[in-house]
C-alpha cells in the first residue's frame, strides 16, 4: 500500500469536508491501495466545525510546501494567491491538487510548465463539476475519441434556478432560496453572470482541444434576463431553457461559449433538474456519451479531491502534465455564429402590428418558423412569441433595433435556440 502525506491549505468547508471523508471513508480509500496521511494544515484560524485532532496547524499557508509532505491540496480560493502557493508547492517539488477552476482557467499554462519542469502533477478533477469525474473522463478513458463536441449545464445553481422558473417561481425568490440552502454564494454574480459555467468549459475546451488557459475572450453570458414567462412560451413549442457551456471542434476554428438556450424536451440535457450538472461528450468512437452528477456541496467536491489522491499514488509519475499547444486553434468570433432564435415581444393590440415585424424581419432576409399571439398581458398589450429561421449572430443587434423602432413594440428579448441533434 503506497502512503501519501499530504498538507492542506484552507479550512473552509471544502477542506474540513475533505478532512471527514478521508476519515469516515477509510476503509474504501484503503481498498484502493492507497493510505492518505494527513501530515498538516495551512489555516489563518480554526474551523469550529470540525476538530483536526493532532494534526499540526500552520497559520501561515506558505509553510505548508516546506513541510516534509508529498502533495498540497490548495482549498484556499481566489487567483492570486493560490497561484504563488501553488508554484511554490511545485517549486518545493509537491504534487498539488486543487477544487480553484478560477486559478488554473487563469493561469493553468503556466502552471502545467512549471511542473513539467519540476517533474510533479497538477490534478483538479474537483475543478469542474465536483466529484463528477469528466476530467479524467476526457483524460484517459476517452483519450482514443476525437471529441468533436462538449455541451452542457456546468453551474448546479443556475440549473436550481432555471428549474425552479420552469416550475413557475421568480428568479428573485429562486435565488434567495438557492441560497438559503447553500447552492448559491451570498454574493452570486459568478453563479447567475455565467462566470462559473465558463470558467469550467474553459478547462475541458483545454483538455479536448488544447486551448489555452486562459483562452482568448469569448462569449459569456448569464440568466440574469431570463423571465418565468418564457419557460411557458418555450413548454408550448416543445422547448425548455437552460444554461449551457459549449466547446466544439469545428475543424479550422474552436468554439467556446457559455450563454442561455432553448433546447428540446427530447433532448438529455432538458429532463436534468435541481442542483445537478449534466454534459454531453460527443465523440467519433463511441457516439455521446453523457454524465450527471451533484455540482456542489462538500461531499461531492470531496470526491474529486481524494480521486485526485488515489490517481496520484498509482499513475505513473513520468507521464507529464498536459500544457495547451502554442499552434492551438483560434478560438471562433461569436458573430459569426448561426442560430435559430425565440423572440418574446409585447406590442400593443394594433391591427397590422405582426406584419409590421415581419417586414423588418423579411428585409434582412429572415424567415420565421413559428409565430404565434396570445392572450392580452393588460393595457391592451399583447404577447408575440416566434421562432426564426437560422441567421447569423452579428445580425442579432441589429434586427433588434428595427423592431423596437416600432411605436407599437414596448419590449423585446430574444434566447438562442441550440441544436441537439
Amino acid at each position: 500500500m503506497k502512503t501519501l502525506k499530504v498538507g492542506i491549505c484552507g479550512w473552509g468547508n471544502v477542506a474540513t469536508g475533505m478532512f471527514n471523508a478521508i476519515e469516515s471513508n477509510n476503509n474504501y480509500i484503503t481498498k484502493a491501495g492507497v493510505d492518505i496521511n494527513i501530515a498538516c494544515i495551512g489555516a489563518r484560524r480554526d474551523n469550529p466545525k470540525c476538530n483536526p485532532g493532532a494534526t499540526p496547524i500552520f497559520r501561515d499557508i506558505f509553510d505548508i510546501p516546506e513541510q516534509d509532505i508529498d502533495v498540497v491540496v490548495e482549498l484556499i480560493g481566489g487567483v492570486e494567491v493560490a497561484r504563488e502557493l501553488i508554484l511554490k508547492s511545485i517549486r518545493a517539488g509537491k504534487h498539488v491538487i486543487t477544487a480553484n477552476k478560477a486559478v488554473i482557467f487563469n493561469h493553468g499554462d503556466e502552471i502545467f510548465a512549471e511542473a513539467n519542469k519540476n517533474k510533479v502533477k497538477v490534478l483538479f478533477e474537483a475543478a469542474v463539476c465536483a466529484g463528477t469525474p469528466i476530467v479524467k473522463m476526457l483524460k484517459e478513458e476517452l483519450a482514443p475519441n476525437k471529441i468533436k463536441k462538449i455541451s452542457g449545464m456546468l453551474n448546479g445553481t443556475s440549473n436550481f434556478i432555471l428549474s425552479n422558473m420552469e416550475e413557475g417561481n421568480e428568479f428573485d425568490d429562486t435565488l434567495e432560496l438557492a441560497q438559503k440552502e447553500g447552492y448559491a454564494e451570498p454574493d452570486p454574480s459568478f453563479d447567475i453572470e455565467g462566470v462559473d459555467a465558463a470558467h469550467k468549459i474553459g478547462l475541458l475546451s483545454s483538455i479536448a482541444y488544447g486551448s489555452s488557459l486562459p483562452p482568448k475572450d469569448f462569449y459569456i453570458e448569464g440568466i440574469t434576463k431570463i423571465d418565468k414567462k418564457d419557460f411557458i412560451y418555450a413548454e408550448m413549442l416543445g422547448y425548455t431553457i437552460k444554461h449551457l457551456a459549449i466547446s466544439e471542434d469545428n475543424e479550422d476554428k474552436i468554439e467556446l461559449r457559455a450563454h442561455p438556450a432553448l433546447v428540446s424536451k427530447k433532448s438529455y440535457l432538458a429532463n436534468l433538474k435541481g442542483v445537478r450538472n449534466g454534459i454531453e461528450v460527443d465523440t467519433d468512437l463511441i457516439g455521446k456519451i453523457h454524465i450527471a452528477g451533484s455540482g456542489a456541496g462538500q461531499e461531492s467536491t470531496a470526491s474529486g479531491l481524494i480521486s485526485d489522491i488515489i490517481h496520484l499514488a498509482n499513475s505513473n509519475e513520468d507521464i507529464l502534465n498536459v500544457v495547451s499547444s502554442i499552434n492551438q486553434k483560434p478560438i471562433k468570433d461569436f458573430g459569426e455564429f448561426s442560430f435559430q432564435y425565440y423572440f418574446f415581444i409585447e406590442a400593443e393590440d394594433n391591427p397590422g402590428v405582426m406584419a409590421s415585424i415581419t417586414t423588418r424581419l423579411a428585409e434582412e432576409s429572415i424567415g420565421i418558423e413559428s409565430m404565434v399571439q396570445k392572450d392580452e398581458l393588460g393595457k391592451n398589450i399583447v404577447p408575440i412569441i416566434l421562432i426564426t429561421d437560422i441567421f447569423k449572430e452579428d445580425k442579432l443587434e441589429g434586427i433588434k433595433d428595427k423592431i423596437l423602432s416600432l411605436d407599437t413594440i414596448k419590449n423585446l428579448r430574444t434566447i438562442r435556440i441550440e441544436s441537439t441533434d
